[in-house]
């Protein structure tokens, strides 16, 4: 049943006034948040701590949301609802995929605490009831079925209460979170737009309608409509580091490269500010793969340079930003799951990216926790052994590929079981290449690019390592079957559109193919989006640049690359 909103003319007093205002002293997070009010039965004095920490949970701020919740319960220790409020920041970023053992244990004890103080109106019952459904039996249910009671019960207290505009925002998040990756309708993703869309007429600065609505458009063929949601969440909550960085994931969808780094470059230096170094590797990896794309490597590089910096001199635990398992190599440095896959992915796009296959296979691997993280280098190792000539050595990579992804089938996390099958596909593809056995490594791409068609990648990563239909195009034009090769490139580049080496890609395989206008076409595009690139960086981008003939010198501002700043 759909919920109507029906505002009584207290709310709409409530909205029309900022609940983050500035208090005497500096709160966790800092105040430009965007406007919360989430009504509670808790004291009148601890309302505008109250809001600040939920407009920090609704931006995925969840340490200092933390802070903020315990600050209300000192003032007011009857406020069960703020005990909610920690809980719920326990869970963390909903899409980040299975819980920690000791996040379900924290989180379970922050829950019961919540029910044990207790709350003065059934609403606020409601919600504490909901999240203790995020974490209890979770030795007895999975992660999935625990998530789609929260959403059943987060759907009922949505229904129950119209006016609550919060119940809707959170509401429509349980049913991003539940979203099948397989599912190509984006039904659940449809069914959150349509809840939020209708919130944003009432609240347009409310930081989580925003947010939601930029994951709920989260997919290829969604993607533009988030476009002017992404373009505002930057500026509505300027202090959120996951603030600046959320509108990437837009950017990266339809390909607008330098949009993506601007935002990074802001998130990152927020992040640092507020010493959150898991968020600020999370943003340095995005904006690493927009700078690939556009062929600005001098700037690719001083980010690779940056992390070699960091894994030489972990700095101490930044206070726990989400789960806080340290990064892979990186003892003592906390940052999450987002900072440890940044780590490793960032110097495997460097060498991936460029087809710089021998730099590829020397990757170093840094163990850890999660099998999905440890397993991007060894999928670029094996990528770059096989293509380098050396199809021993991509076999025992891929190996480790295969033992990971069974750690992953073990945990029952089918999702990323999932990935890396698909790379363990794509890599033995190669492999079966450099062995010369090219009727069989064509097969096995093309079975790994059918498996990645039916899914999609995570939130944790801007895209693919190396997408499975580009590599098959790659294989193809190597084996002279440029016709076949272009409808490669151009099924992967409806995916992920302005990738460099897909257009490259279809430029070369229409060039080989005797199609002159296709060629000039995405010779023209790939000129077009390395506009800022470097001179002479890559073979590729000059020829195609002499295709079209265009003019270097003319095409591409002067650039002016500022030092990065360092954890």
């Amino acid at each position: 049943m759909r919920a109507v909103f029906v505002l009584s003319s207290a709310i709409a007093v409530a909205l029309s006034s900022a609940s983050v205002a500035h208090s005497q002293a500096p709160r966790p997070g800092g105040d430009r948040l965007g406007k919360v009010h989430f009504t509670t039965s808790c004291a009148s004095s601890v309302r505008e701590e109250f809001d600040h920490a939920m407009a920090l949970l609704h931006s995925f701020e969840f340490a200092d949301a933390t802070t903020g919740f315990k600050n209300v319960l000192q003032s007011d220790p009857s406020c069960g609802i703020a005990q909610w409020g920690i809980a719920m920041s326990t869970w963390g970023n909903p899409f980040a995929g299975l819980r920690s053992p000791k996040t379900l244990q924290d989180g379970l004890a922050a829950a019961e605490t919540a029910q044990t103080i207790g709350a003065k109106t059934d609403r606020e019952r409601e919600y504490i009831a909901a999240v203790a459904l995020l974490y209890k039996d979770a030795d007895k249910q999975d992660h999935r079925a625990r998530t789609v009671a929260y959403e059943k019960a987060m759907e009922q207290i949505y229904t129950k209460y119209p006016q609550d505009l919060e119940a809707a925002a959170f509401y429509a998040l349980s049913v991003d979170q539940t979203a099948p990756p397989t599912d190509k309708t984006y039904a659940n993703q449809l069914k959150a737009a349509a809840i939020l869309e209708k919130l944003y007429k009432v609240e347009p600065d409310h930081p989580g309608v925003t947010h939601y609505l930029i994951h709920s458009y989260d997919a290829p063929a969604l993607a533009p409509r988030g476009l002017p949601y992404a373009r505002k969440y930057a500026n509505l909550a300027p202090d959120a580091p996951h603030a600046l960085h959320m509108p990437a994931h837009t950017f990266t969808r339809v390909g607008s490269w330098q949009e993506s780094i601007d935002t990074n470059i802001r998130s990152h230096d927020v992040a640092m500010q507020r010493h959150d170094t898991g968020e600020a590797l999370h943003a340095w990896d995005y904006q690493m793969y927009a700078y690939l794309q556009t062929a600005q490597d001098a700037a690719a590089k001083k980010i690779l340079e940056g992390l070699t910096e960091i894994v030489a001199h972990p700095s101490p635990p930044a206070g726990g930003r989400g789960e806080t398992a340290a990064m892979p190599g990186m003892p003592g440095m906390a940052g999450g799951v987002a900072g440890g896959w940044a780590a490793a992915a960032i110097p495997a796009r460097w060498t991936v990216e460029r087809g710089a296959w021998s730099d590829a296979a020397a990757l170093t691997v840094r163990p850890s926790a999660q099998p999905f993280v440890e397993a991007i280098t060894h999928f670029a190792r094996a990528l770059g052994a096989a293509r380098s000539g050396t199809p021993d050595v991509a076999k025992a990579e891929i190996e480790q590929l295969r033992a990971l992804q069974e750690k992953e089938v073990q945990a029952k996390d089918a999702y990323w079981a999932t990935q890396l099958d698909i790379q363990r596909q794509a890599a033995e593809g190669w492999m079966l290449w450099a062995q010369g056995r090219k009727d069989e490594a064509v097969q096995t791409l093309t079975k790994a690019a059918a498996l990645e068609d039916t899914t999609d990648k995570s939130a944790i990563t801007p895209g693919p390592l190396a997408p499975v239909h580009e590599l098959l195009g790659e294989m193809l034009l190597e084996a002279n079957q440029p016709a076949n090769a272009l409808k490669e490139f151009e099924v992967s580049l409806k995916k992920e559109p302005n990738r460099f080496r897909s257009l490259n890609g279809a430029g070369r395989a229409a060039e080989s193919a005797g199609d002159r206008t296709k060629a000039r076409s995405y010779y023209s595009q790939l000129v077009k989006i390395c506009e800022r690139g470097d001179r002479n960086a890559r073979a590729d981008l000059e020829h195609a640049r002499q295709y079209i003939g265009a003019s270097p010198s003319a095409e591409r501002p002067r650039q002016n690359l500022e030092p990065l700043r360092l954890p």
